[in-house]
């Protein structure tokens, strides 16, 4: 079952063409890396997708629905988490997913927050001013906040960036153990090229706005002649 579908996405910010006719999709249970140098389009992809940005030319598809017609209904199935992305400053660790899960609309709020918060491993922070987090804590609670409202489909935009080893391990186990146990649909877009080997079931090269390269990390690593994302990062670009 196809979850997201991107049909001929473009975007133009002035004199600038972000995006110039994307196409791919994301089916159930499938984890879709996201690769690109910065400024190649990766995270206009994903603001366009979410409907924070509207297409210049193209159509979004999330579950079936088109996303300019029923942007409600898909985000309430949607989350989002970005390591670019902080959460309001004066509020405690758990004010702010109290806020969120109401929005989202979640029954029994409380005993949800507690079991994302222990999730990620900082439920002893919930009394906390966001203020006060580090870095690392801070992604940890953006990824808490994305998993409130068990998406089927969740977008992340660096998400293990600032974390250390141990918990962006834990982070990577989690996403893989919901996407075979729950059928979790997840759109990755990360810098770090052996992440992306041990998470994708497939991945998108986007370079200066296009599609340069598609397939599952092994059919490309062996179809280029080289041993890792990494090379093949480089050689892509080159070529």
């Amino acid at each position: 079952m196809v979850i997201l579908r991107v049909e001929a996405l473009e975007k133009e910010f002035a004199r600038t063409r972000a995006l110039k006719g994307v196409s791919f999709s994301l089916r159930e249970g499938e984890i879709l890396g996201v690769l690109g140098p910065n400024g190649a389009g990766k995270t206009t992809l994903i603001h366009c997708i979410l409907g924070l940005v509207e297409p210049t030319k193209g159509r979004v598809e999330v579950f079936g629905l088109q996303m300019d017609r029923h942007r409600s209904e898909i985000l309430s199935r949607v989350n989002f988490a970005s390591s670019y992305v902080s959460l309001p400053y004066s509020l405690t660790v758990e004010e702010n997913l109290v806020v969120y899960a109401y929005l989202y609309g979640i029954s029994n709020p409380r005993q949800r927050i507690r079991e994302v918060l222990e999730l990620f491993e900082i439920w002893h922070l919930r009394g906390k001013t966001t203020r006060g987090l580090s870095t690392g804590q801070m992604t940890r609670l953006c990824l808490a906040k994305a998993m409130l409202n068990r998406p089927k489909l969740l977008m992340l935009d660096e998400p293990t960036a600032g974390l250390d080893p141990e918990i962006a391990a834990k982070t990577r186990t989690l996403l893989m153990r919901l996407k075979e146990c729950e059928g979790l649909s997840v759109l990755y877009t990360s810098h770090n090229l052996r992440e992306m080997e041990k998470v994708a079931d497939r991945v998108i090269f986007l370079h200066e706005g296009r599609i340069i390269a598609e397939g599952p990390s092994s059919q490309l690593l062996s179809s280029h002649g080289v041993g890792s994302l990494e090379e093949l990062f480089f050689k892509v670009l080159k070529g």
